[in-house]
């Protein structure tokens, strides 16, 4: 164990911050670290948009289901995956030529990227002391989102991130994660790994839940999968996805 990997292991969601602002000084070594992270044949597909406008928070927080800490952090970071910089170089130095922006596999290229940055900004944020929480629910309103913060063709919003200094009283605990026997595979996939190791987490987890809600949750991670996997979610992101010039072949 070392101090990178101890931060690593005590990464716990934040969602209630204190009124200390996040510099701009942070902000740029925040963002600097994201660059720094590993990138498929260096496209470096993604941008970031760093919101602190009280009103545009708001507005981002009514769009991902008025979660109250996006207007309460000091810094909201909006990862998006971004190919019109790829398109520009394209047009400019093949003109004529038939370029591949929209093709499934620099949809994901452009995607992992924005993880792989973001996780490295993640960490970042928390060495200097700082909280984080990923937001997903961006994605509900996804047209809207894009609209406000005036995103172009080839370039999406992936997900949203806060980032500030913890209230004390955050309460945010360290959420047990899958045993690494479900995980770790040694040479070749084995899928009874798997088995043992949801029925173990499913035990974790219902202790986790119960004492978490005291009590007004019991329901293992499992079930709470099949809940999440049959509730169909955010069905509109193929058609936009698409109306960006993306996902397309």
């Amino acid at each position: 164990m070392n101090d990178t990997i101890s931060l690593l292991m005590n990464h716990r969601s934040v969602r209630k911050y204190t009124d200390q602002s996040v510099s701009q000084e942070q902000l740029e070594a925040i963002v600097a670290a994201g660059q720094m992270a590993s990138s498929s044949s260096n496209v470096q597909a993604y941008s970031v948009v760093a919101v602190t406008d009280p009103d545009l928070k708001n507005k981002l927080s009514e769009c991902a289901g008025n979660q109250a800490y996006i207007q309460e952090c000091p810094v909201f970071l909006v990862w998006c995956a971004d190919l019109s910089r790829l398109k520009k170089a394209a047009d400019t130095h093949q003109p004529g030529v038939p370029s591949y922006e929209g093709a499934v596999e620099n949809f994901v290229v452009a995607t992992v990227d924005v993880a792989l940055a973001s996780q490295n900004a993640a960490v970042a944020a928390e060495s200097l002391g700082l909280g984080i929480v990923y937001i997903g629910g961006i994605r509900n309103q996804i047209e809207t989102v894009s609209e406000l913060l005036g995103l172009p063709e080839y370039v999406y919003p992936v997900f949203g991130m806060c980032v500030g200094y913890p209230d004390p009283n955050h309460g945010a605990g360290l959420r047990p994660r899958l045993p690494q026997e479900a995980v770790l595979h040694m040479n070749g996939y084995h899928a009874e790994q798997n088995e043992r190791g949801v029925q173990a987490y499913d035990e974790t987890a219902v202790r986790y839940i119960t004492a978490r809600t005291n009590g007004q949750r019991t329901s293992s991670w499992s079930e709470q999968m099949a809940a999440k996997l049959t509730n169909p979610s955010r069905l509109q992101l193929r058609s936009f996805l698409e109306s960006k010039g993306l996902n397309k072949e």
